[in-house]
């Protein structure tokens, strides 16, 4: 069996550009602390990580499809609600290193 990619179609990359997007979200979402996620008041990263690896995994199962696959779209919306809202918010509190706040100000520490 060949796998053939046609790589003129513009679907391709649509659907490449969303997988990517998703195994960044989810990616971002394993490696932050679970504390700053109940601090920031979003929802728990355990929820976050099942929403996420669903759609990543139903994506590479049956293929991310944006035109008519209505799960495809519907995990890239909880992407993108977790890349919008969910990760400014918890880098916020973690100072985006993951730790807690530092005295770090406009010009450098004070």
């Amino acid at each position: 069996m060949i796998l053939y990619v046609d790589l003129l179609n513009p679907f391709w990359w649509i659907a490449t550009a969303i997988i990517c997007f998703k195994v960044f979200a989810l990616g971002d979402a394993l490696f932050r602390r679970e504390d700053a996620y109940r601090a920031a008041d979003k929802k728990t990263k355990g929820f976050w990580v099942i929403i996420l690896s669903l759609s990543l995994v139903w994506d590479l199962l049956f293929g991310a499809n944006p035109i008519t696959g209505l799960m495809t779209l519907v995990g890239l919306v909880a992407s993108i609600v977790y890349v919008v809202d969910v990760r400014p918010a918890i880098k916020l509190l973690t100072d985006g290193r993951g730790g807690g706040r530092s005295n770090q100000g406009p010009y450098g520490p004070w």
